[in-house]
């Protein structure tokens, strides 16, 4: 299959402003790309574009929510009309959530599906037809939660799965017209996505997260995914950990369940 090159591309990516999101934007940028970043926070976006263009990088930053679906058009708009389109969209933009079902209200699963999953079918609509006509390519930021059941996230494992299954569909729909989805499946990274998970009553939760294997840094992410668009990989699965549940859970569901349990309910007991 014919590599991608991303040299003078223009690359949009959600919650770029912190973690992955930026971390994936400086990395094309330091490889040609023309960078373009979605965040709520005006003060750190605009902070990050200007360290991208300290570093050499072409760069612009839109204040925008990924579930206001008019905010997102526009914002996509200004992005076309300052670079002349997309070719990359990266769904990066994501909230997670650390409690157990029996004691996590209803409107929390609906936050983090809109911000997870709806955030990213709003963003990806917005942006579609400039992917299309240049025939570009998506990329979705998941998890392995979206791969295998974890304990205490049921809210953060459905959205992930639901992008999954979007995702995987849209990709048939696309093929014909060339355009690539990747799904990216990070494991434990250090970002501050875990310190305003969601707790059951919606606020921040105060449960210390439960981590196996190291932590990676967003830099670790953000070049592995580089390389796995050049290569057009359709699914991304990182670190040990990642690719070895992953793997168990396709061959031993129920081993993988009872050593993931093990590890992990002593989190929701503190």
């Amino acid at each position: 299959m014919t590599r991608r090159e991303f040299g003078s591309s223009v690359v949009l990516v959600t919650g770029g402003a912190s973690g992955i999101g930026l971390a994936i934007a400086r990395e094309f940028g330091k490889n040609g790309a023309r960078t373009a970043l979605l965040d709520l926070n005006k003060k750190s976006l605009d902070d990050k574009v200007k360290d991208l263009k300290k570093g050499g990088i072409e760069a612009m930053g839109v204040v925008c929510d990924v579930t206001d679906e008019k905010g997102c058009r526009a914002a996509v708009d200004k992005v076309v009309q300052n670079f002349g389109g997309i070719d990359l969209l990266v769904n990066n933009a994501g909230i997670t959530q650390r409690s157990g079902f029996l004691n996590t209200e209803v409107s929390v699963y609906r936050r983090v599906m809109d911000i997870n999953f709806f955030g990213s079918v709003i963003c990806t609509k917005a942006a579609i037809d400039s992917i299309i006509e240049r025939r570009g390519m998506i990329i979705a930021v998941t998890s392995i939660a979206g791969l295998a059941p974890l304990l205490g996230r049921t809210g953060y494992a459905a959205s992930k799965h639901a992008m999954h299954g979007f995702f995987t569909s849209l990709r048939a729909e696309l093929k014909r017209d060339g355009v690539d989805v990747m799904i990216v499946c990070p494991g434990f990274t250090k970002t501050n996505l875990q310190t305003r998970a969601l707790d059951g009553d919606g606020t921040v939760t105060k449960h210390p997260q439960s981590i196996t294997g190291r932590q990676y840094e967003p830099e670790e992410i953000a070049g592995a995914v580089y390389k796995g668009a050049v290569r057009r990989k359709r699914l991304l699965v990182l670190s040990f950990v990642g690719k070895f549940t992953h793997l168990l859970n396709k061959v031993a569901p129920g081993l993988y369940e009872r050593i993931m349990v093990k590890k992990m309910s002593p989190e929701l007991e503190r």
